[in-house]
């Protein structure tokens, strides 16, 4: 990074930045009038969007995609961290925006605890669906007594 007096330095970014934090570099700026002492050098912080993490705070959260029998026999999967992956354990009957919390692994800042990631379920049905599956469908649909839209009002 160049300073105002044409020479180049190299940051040290701490962890935990956060876009658009200010690091003070003192004494990196311009020269004070009359022969004075360097001035302060600020840097505003630019942190693209990750492709596959979201940072809230100091939290970050992901979204997993999990199969139709994942969610509903449960299941062990490896989930990205950005420390790395590890393995999350899907509750047997799960369902399409639920959160599981992977607590200690988001962003860890310098002087503050690590954050936490959550991953949030969302479940993905194959493009092809097979005749077993649009069976085992027509199946429960006649024996089921689930209604999730029970709540909104006159639905059925």
């Amino acid at each position: 990074m160049p300073l105002p007096d044409g020479k180049a330095i190299e940051l040290t970014i701490p962890p935990g930045v956060r876009d658009g934090q200010t690091l003070r570099l003192r004494g990196k700026g311009q020269p004070g009038g009359g022969n004075g002492l360097a001035g302060d050098a600020y840097v505003e912080i630019g942190v693209r969007p990750h492709p596959l993490f979201t940072r809230i705070g100091n939290d970050i959260e992901i979204e997993l995609p999990v199969t139709f029998d994942e969610a509903v026999l449960g299941a062990r999967l490896e989930v990205p961290t950005v420390s790395g992956p590890v393995t999350v354990a899907v509750p047997k009957g799960s369902s399409s925006g639920q959160r599981l919390r992977l607590k200690g692994k988001g962003i860890a800042p310098a002087k503050a605890p690590p954050g936490d990631q959550y991953v949030r379920l969302r479940i993905v049905l194959p493009h092809q669906i097979t005749s077993i599956m649009e069976e085992l469908a027509q199946q429960w649909r006649r024996t089921a007594q689930h209604n999730p839209r029970s709540g909104l009002g006159n639905t059925s």
